[in-house]
């Protein structure tokens, strides 16, 4: 037999009496879970105290207004996406413009619609609902594609350099915040299909079989079956596809030239590399920047990397820039 769902928690924000009694009265006959706060610094504490699911936030309260509470939670990466009802007896338009400025979802005004209400708080509920599910989904992904440098044992960190490379380089090239986001979640997913191949495979000291190598050039195309079935994880699925293609078109697993190979992709394979080559691995000593650096050149007299590309990461890397990201993620907006 299906679980029921759980009931929707809703925070109810109003310093009437009467108003908050009767927002109650109804949420609770319609099943919902309601708690109710008088002020703005309660309904931060309490936000933060029960996480609910809707916010119906009253704009007109002694203290902190509910426009300014509105703008805290959505300037909050914990609370942005929590939906904000803003629940007002004035329905001018300067006083809309400046809840929708605060990152407001929705707006009713008083006297309250009850049908229009409990719509509206089902509506958004689900919503919440939803991208919590997407969000949980994406960070085990996140948590699973760490343990990946965990299975060999020797490449501890390199989740987060890349990561820190990458961001480094997207901010170089003045790429927008959500591709610098992309690029740091790339940096931890590049690998993540390597979760499906066997610990034979990849531990192996010696020369791979023509099947096993195969095998490793196909965690490209489960990466991106995993990602592409996670819709927060869309944008990194070019990166886990791509980025072992080479602008000659000689890579993997499509054969992508040139700029047909997406940007995300290019800057994750130069990064891979240069990590590669200044990590220490059972197979090569540590080499120095300048020697990563005269690696990476000659791919691209090779034809695998694009040398304009590779010259400004190389430009970031002898400007110190790369020490400036250890380990800090982008901002989410």
């Amino acid at each position: 037999m299906n679980q029921a769902p759980s009931p929707i928690k809703v925070l109810v924000v109003d310093d009437e009496d009467r108003v908050a009694d009767f927002l109650t009265r109804l949420l609770t006959a319609e099943g919902h879970s309601v708690k109710v706060a008088r002020d703005g610094p309660s309904a931060l504490q309490a936000v933060a105290d029960s996480s609910p699911d809707v916010l119906l936030l009253d704009i007109v309260m002694p203290g902190i207004d509910g426009i300014e509470v509105c703008r805290r939670l959505k300037s909050d990466s914990s609370t942005r996406l929590l939906p904000v009802v803003l629940v007002t007896g004035y329905a001018d338009q300067e006083r809309r413009i400046k809840g929708l400025e605060a990152g407001a979802d929705d707006f009713l005004a008083k006297p309250v619609d009850t049908r229009e209400l409990l719509a509206r708080v089902r509506s958004l509920g689900r919503m919440k609902r939803y991208t919590d599910d997407l969000d949980s989904a994406a960070s085990i992904i996140m948590t699973l594609a760490v343990m990946i440098e965990a299975r060999d044992g020797v490449t501890e960190g390199h989740c987060h350099r890349m990561a820190n490379y990458a961001t480094a380089l997207g901010r170089r090239l003045g790429m927008k915040d959500e591709q610098i986001r992309t690029l740091y979640r790339g940096g931890f997913l590049h690998d993540i299909g390597m979760l499906a191949i066997s610990d034979t495979v990849l531990r192996k000291t010696g020369s791979l079989t023509p099947d096993e190598f195969k095998l490793i050039k196909s965690h490209t195309v489960i990466g991106d079956s995993l990602c592409r079935s996670i819709r927060s994880l869309h944008p990194v699925s070019p990166i886990v596809r791509h980025h072992h293609e080479r602008c000659d078109g000689s890579g993997y697993p499509d054969g992508l030239s040139g700029h047909d190979i997406p940007l995300v992709a290019q800057i994750m394979n130069i990064v891979d590399l240069y990590d590669a080559v200044t990590s220490s691995r059972p197979y090569q000593m540590v080499k120095p920047a300048d020697e990563a650096i005269e690696i990476l050149r000659e791919h691209v007299r090779l034809g695998w990397k694009d040398g304009n590309l590779v010259e400004e990461f190389v430009a970031v890397i002898q400007s110190g820039g790369l020490e400036t990201f250890g380990g800090s993620q982008p901002t989410s907006s």
